[in-house]
């Protein structure tokens, strides 16, 4: 067997790394984790850790992210849910996770991540995008819930009560670190099973800019990539949407959804200017709501949305973006593998995504006249 190549070595190296600052957060929690600590346990040297991830909070996302993508999950559940009983499921799948007891370890593997939340704070730069990623969790679970709908029954948009429900999951983990012992799992699932009837006044506003999608006519080849949402590679050839977001323009991709054509796949690439501290957050957050919405949800009521994480930005090129931002708002339209349409800057996902309509086929207004589409109500 040859030599390890550079980028084998690298890989290696991270994963240990990964392990060591796991074991080191699980012993003493991350304010009293040290780095040197950590480089010991790997066998490197504590610039070999800096090398990998820029920082200890760099890491303590990474290494929660990891934990959150490989955990193991339970046969998902069969067809014919309401609900309501969707969403007791969800909610226990959620608080099995968090440490409920006073006597559990101070630290151990149960509260690894309650100082997540403390981090986000510390800093907008964090916050901003966080917030973006909550919102990008709510149009998942909202689509979720609305597929849980018969055939025939009035539709609309379920966001807001999704929102609700998220409120209520993460107020519930955040009590679990500050008061151990106070969090009643049962009352939990049955406060989520209640907002399944919450009635909001859920209407989606148009965006305020809506920029022009160009007519084009590209061969669209896209590298291979992972869809987050089901856990399997993505199908990025379909025709539909392919958005790429950076992590404060994350709620464009709700445009995207609404205004595609029925049966379109809407694809959010995910980009950011910060890959080694914020990527590992957007993984993290998308990965603490998907694994339990994959054991609550049956496989016909998965959202129709990819998410796609492209820390390197490769597909981002492909799409004819080769510089991203945490800004960054772009889409292309796909038909037949090639690239129809683009659309750039804020509001390209609606533009791309209503490519064809009210207008000429571009989707463009007639010359000399404005688009500018009336508020609807979603769905």
């Amino acid at each position: 067997m040859g030599r390890p190549s550079r980028v084998e070595l690298q890989e290696h190296n991270r994963a240990k790394v990964l392990a060591a600052a796991r074991d080191e957060y699980a012993a003493r929690g991350f304010r009293d984790a040290k780095v040197d600590r950590i480089a010991e346990r790997a066998g490197l040297t504590r610039g070999a850790v800096y090398s990998n991830f820029p920082s200890k909070r760099a890491l303590y996302f990474a290494v929660l992210a990891d934990l959150a993508e490989r955990a193991p999950e339970p046969p998902h559940s069969e067809p014919g849910r309401t609900a309501r009983e969707t969403l007791g499921a969800l909610a226990r799948a959620w608080v099995a996770r968090l440490p409920l007891a006073d006597t559990d370890e101070q630290h151990g593997p149960a509260r690894l991540g309650m100082y997540v939340m403390p981090e986000v704070l510390a800093e907008d730069r964090i916050r901003r995008p966080f917030a973006q990623l909550m919102k990008l969790d709510a149009l998942l679970l909202g689509l979720a819930l609305e597929g849980l709908r018969p055939p025939g029954t009035p539709t609309g948009s379920l966001v807001r009560v999704a929102e609700a429900v998220l409120t209520t999951l993460h107020g519930a983990s955040q009590m679990a670190a500050a008061a151990p012992g106070f969090i009643e799992p049962f009352n939990v699932v049955s406060a989520c099973e209640q907002l399944a009837g919450l009635e909001l006044n859920d209407w989606w506003p148009p965006p305020h800019v809506i920029t022009q999608a160009w007519p084009a006519d590209e061969p669209w080849s896209p590298p291979g990539a992972a869809d987050a949402v089901r856990g399997e590679p993505a199908r990025l050839v379909d025709d539909g949407v392919v958005a790429i977001l950076g992590l404060h323009r994350l709620e464009a991709v709700e445009e995207a959804v609404r205004a595609a054509p029925p049966g379109a796949t809407v694809t959010a690439v995910l980009v950011t200017g910060d890959p080694a501290e914020l990527a590992p957050l957007a993984r993290l957050a998308v990965a603490d709501l998907c694994g339990c919405l994959r054991q609550a949800f049956p496989p016909s009521a998965w959202p129709h949305l990819q998410v796609v994480f492209d820390e390197a930005g490769v597909l981002a090129a492909a799409a004819g973006v080769p510089a991203v931002s945490d800004g960054t708002e772009a889409a292309v339209r796909i038909e037949a593998s090639r690239i129809v349409a683009r659309a750039d800057g804020r509001g390209a996902c609606h533009a791309a995504a209503s490519t064809g309509e009210a207008g000429g086929a571009d989707g463009a207004a007639p010359e000399g006249r404005t688009r500018t589409p009336s508020p609807k109500r979603r769905g």
